[in-house]
């Protein structure tokens, strides 16, 4: 998992969420056959609809496995619905196995747990109508995107359209038409890089590929891609991401004026802001008070922050790990798993995401004030503003 503040790019690939729990069988023993686990129900007031497509972006050889040909992304667009449908499921068997291993949890947790997740989305689900905002999610480098699930049903259900994208050959498994199950072909190229600087730059080059692919699926999902495109406003678009995905958000803002805000949650910017800015556009950095606090080893950080040239937001979290802003310890909180470095619960964890990252395209997507990012919050004592010269 890409980290944030590692003397080594290559060596952060290695590190795992240090969680503990009991078993998978005294887990079963403690709450029956098997513990089901679910994405916390969406606080919006629309249902959630779920469609799947495959893309392919002709016009590009992929960057990791040229002779594959074409670069491929599997999207999740959730979008806000009136209801019907069926239950959409988390991901694959086979991804949830692949991703467990790679974070080395395949002993605590089951491939058929996770794969069977509850989760709120439907298939199949009555769009609601009128246009909406659209924003882009890139999850952390060698993960699923269906770790963005909470995050991206929440949105949805406030009156977002969400694509929630996965870049070929860079999670630890992701499955394409076909059943082909595509691993982490980019994790063996950025380990093996000579030094360290080769992998920073590999990851450089990971952000702004990423990048050139949100830009794909704004073309693609505003024209013909998606048969519900008529629910997109094109003129609202935003991007977020998490670890590599959050340096992707700010690099498709770089290039593409039609993305109006972004926001990085706890990456970093190996792809750095252009000296020349944003064009004034807002960013929202979120991050782990330990990794990402001023005067922390991400000296990304307050660089990328002076680039910054319009609103801007610098927040941490107490408590936080750098899995924090994703499902992973949302769910795992549902079946006793505690990470003892980073102590916030699953369940702050998910709402203090959700609420801040709502917040942020509520206001700049939608108009509307949120007096959450104004500044510190009673109710959200974990989170400090920060605002370094």
């Amino acid at each position: 998992m890409i980290s944030v503040t590692r003397v080594s790019a290559a060596a952060v690939l290695t590190l795992t969420l240090p969680l503990t729990a009991p078993p998978p069988a005294a887990a079963a023993s403690a709450g029956g056959a098997r513990t089901r686990i679910a994405i916390p129900a969406p606080t919006g007031h629309h249902k959630v609809g779920r469609d799947i497509l495959h893309l392919v972006d002709r016009e590009r050889r992929d960057p990791w496995q040229p002779g594959a040909g074409a670069r491929e992304l599997m999207v999740s667009v959730y979008y806000p619905a009136r209801g019907g449908g069926r239950a959409a499921p988390y991901m694959t068997t086979g991804e949830a196995r692949l991703l467990l291993e790679g974070q080395k949890l395949d002993t605590r947790f089951e491939a058929e747990q996770l794969a069977g997740v509850r989760t709120n989305a439907r298939t199949g689900a009555t769009p609601a109508g009128g246009r909406h905002p659209l924003v882009l999610l890139s999850p952390g480098f060698t993960l699923n995107r269906a770790t963005l699930t909470t995050l991206a049903e929440e949105l949805a259900s406030k009156g977002y359209v969400v694509a929630l994208v996965d870049h070929a050959y860079e999670s630890y498994g992701t499955t394409f038409p076909g059943g082909r199950l595509l691993t982490c072909v980019a994790c063996e190229k950025v380990e093996s890089a000579p030094s360290d600087a080769a992998s920073k730059r590999l990851l450089a080059e990971a952000a702004a590929g990423r990048a050139a692919d949100l830009s794909f699926v704004i073309d693609r999902l505003t024209r013909t891609a998606w048969k519900r495109s008529k629910m997109i406003d094109p003129r609202r678009i935003g991007a977020a991401g998490h670890s590599l995905g959050g340096n992707a958000a700010a690099s498709v803002m770089a290039g593409d004026r039609r993305v109006r805000a972004g926001a990085n949650m706890d990456g970093t910017f190996f792809a750095p802001v252009p000296r020349a800015g944003l064009g004034e556009r807002p960013f929202l950095m979120l991050g782990t008070e330990a990794q990402h606090s001023p005067g922390t080893d991400d000296t990304s950080w307050p660089r990328d922050w002076r680039r910054l040239d319009g609103w801007k937001r610098w927040l941490t979290v107490a408590g936080s790990g750098h899995f924090t802003f994703i499902d992973l310890p949302v769910l795992g909180g549902q079946v006793g798993m505690t990470d003892p470095s980073a102590p916030l619960t699953g369940k702050r964890s998910g709402e203090i995401t959700t609420a801040y990252v709502g917040a942020f395209f509520d206001r700049h997507l939608r108009g509307k004030h949120r007096p959450l990012l104004d500044g510190p919050s009673a109710a959200n004592p974990e989170v400090t503003f920060h605002d370094p010269s």
